[in-house]
């Protein structure tokens, strides 16, 4: 088999596996059926994923003119404690902030090498935590707007982490902790402002994921340095690819990039 495509994040299915698919305007590729096989990957070109054009990629998928433009890549899509929609205050287009932050967001543990907190739309349960590669979530908060989950966030981060060791989650190295307990510890400390969202009764997610072998290192593939990788896929976790050799690939990192992908 041999595709071209430009790279977007893969859409997932949550089942007793996680269900993994590389999605191209015209077809697609279901990656779980390609563990223990080989494939190289080729770097021909570039599209930004905002003007669609072949531009040099800057971040998240988007030319440089595009990330600094967009309103898609607003400081408060990293940072939703910046989020201003609710108090009609235009970032770079107050139309689209209002679609994206005045809707209800979840503030959230995950554990996919440590215990972290996150914000994500509601819309983006479980899909959130299968992207971060995490095996075990639960919800905090759910609040009406991205400015109160940020808030929420931002309190938090001073009694656990905010970032996943993408190493330790790759190799597997993963914290045995109790997840509705620590979650039970951390509510004195949302602030006033938010308490009235604290969920009752949340139920505990469990995620598994698509490996055959973890590696014991890790190596991170960069196409747009490299151009061209080959290697035998042994795992898919997170947006992540694993091979043999211990490599992995992340294809969010490769957003915006055109491939041409050979499978043997």
């Amino acid at each position: 088999m041999i595709l071209t495509g430009t790279i977007r994040k893969m859409q997932t299915e949550l089942k007793e596996t996680v269900q993994y698919y590389l999605v191209f305007p015209d077809n697609f590729v279901h990656m779980n059926q390609l563990l223990d096989k080989s494939i190289s990957l080729k770097h021909v070109g570039n599209e930004c994923l905002n003007c669609s054009l072949d531009k040099k990629i800057w971040r998240q998928g988007f030319c440089y003119d595009c990330f600094t433009a967009s309103p898609q890549a607003g400081d408060w899509i990293m940072r939703p404690e910046l989020s201003r929609a609710h108090l009609e205050q235009e970032d770079r287009d107050l139309e689209y902030e209002k679609k994206v932050q005045l809707k209800p967001h979840i503030v959230y543990l995950a554990n996919s090498s440590n215990i972290k907190v996150g914000v994500t739309r509601k819309t983006q349960v479980p899909t959130r935590w299968i992207d971060q590669g995490a095996h075990e979530a639960v919800a905090i908060l759910e609040t009406p707007n991205r400015y109160l989950a940020g808030i929420a966030e931002v309190a938090l981060k001073d009694h656990v982490a905010d970032k996943t060791n993408w190493r330790k989650m790759l190799t597997n190295s993963i914290e045995d902790v109790d997840l509705l307990r620590f979650r039970k510890s951390l509510l004195q400390h949302i602030p006033q402002e938010a308490q009235p969202y604290i969920l009752d009764n949340e139920k505990e997610w469990e995620i598994n994921f698509p490996v055959l072998q973890y590696p014991e290192k890790v190596t991170s593939v960069n196409l747009a340095k490299i151009t061209e990788y080959a290697g035998k896929l042994k795992g898919i976790k997170g947006q992540y690819l694993i091979f043999e050799d211990g490599k992995v690939m992340n294809l969010r990192s490769h957003e915006g990039l055109v491939l041409e992908i050979k499978v043997e």
